[in-house]
């Protein structure tokens, strides 16, 4: 169970920091839950709800939910394309046309 510093640190990062970059950064999505959904997808390497039961936020460990805000820092900073990340979680999801 991820702790209560990690968990405000993740909903800063997806319902404040990420959505108010959107669309400055011209990302494919721009709410927190698709921002959530992108980060987790990708620290589990795959759908996140085979991996962390619901809701997310409470259920991931520290170490899950360590690694999606790590990947979100990532992606605010530009040293990781969010665009790319979200090919990735909706590859996972089939939700990719190819």
């Amino acid at each position: 169970m991820a702790s209560d510093k990690l968990i405000e640190e993740w909903f800063d990062l997806t319902r404040e920091t990420m959505p108010s970059l959107a669309s400055d950064r011209g990302w494919p999505v721009q709410f927190d839950h698709c921002f959530q959904r992108i980060l987790l997808d990708n620290a589990v390497g795959g759908k996140w709800k085979d991996a962390i039961a619901s809701p997310a936020y409470r259920n991931a460990t520290d170490v899950q939910l360590q690694t999606a805000i790590e990947l979100g820092r990532k992606a605010v900073s530009g040293e990781k394309e969010l665009g790319e990340l979200n090919r990735k979680s909706l590859a996972w999801r089939g939700k990719l046309g190819g």
